[in-house]
């Protein structure tokens, strides 16, 4: 499993570097999808996340986590895999806005770390195809992310 991980330079030491790869790497197992995978997972400050969702997507506001998809087809059309010629499923990069994992963190009355974990989980689920576009995707969606979270914390 090849699992990058970028820390923005004013981020040092808020989160370990080791942490944040081990639990990509827990997400990721945890979909069943193997282990020849190649993601990005970056954290990043409030204004580089706000840049990436105005540029890329088009909302110039904060935002907690984005994906960047490096399969060819459309998210949403189908979440089965087909490995590609040198073996390796590229999935993409998950840009996580700590600052707003804070903020977030302190609204649900849980720790940082728990809602990095969460952020964690949905981008991986979006760069999977998973959306939450319409309420039955979204319950879709919310019910992967939490049997995620469990068994990545050992709760299932």
């Amino acid at each position: 499993m090849e699992i990058s991980v970028i820390i923005e330079k004013e981020l040092t030491g808020k989160v370990e570097k080791r942490w944040l790869k081990s639990l990509t790497e827990k997400v990721i197992k945890a979909q069943g999808i193997g282990d020849n995978v190649e993601i990005g997972v970056v954290l990043a400050g409030a204004d580089r996340v706000q840049q990436l969702n105005r540029d890329y997507l088009g909302h110039d506001g904060p935002t907690d986590v984005i994906s960047f998809s490096a399969r060819e087809e459309p998210a949403g059309e189908s979440v089965n895999f087909i490995q590609p010629p040198d073996e390796v499923l590229h999935l993409g990069e998950v840009v996580v806005s700590y600052p707003q994992a804070v903020i977030q963190a302190q609204e649900y009355g849980h720790t940082e770390q728990r809602e990095i974990q969460i952020l964690v989980i949905h981008g991986v689920l979006h760069l999977m195809g998973y959306e939450h576009d319409t309420p039955e995707l979204a319950r879709e969606m919310k019910a992967r992310e939490a049997a995620t979270l469990s068994r990545i914390e050992g709760k299932d």
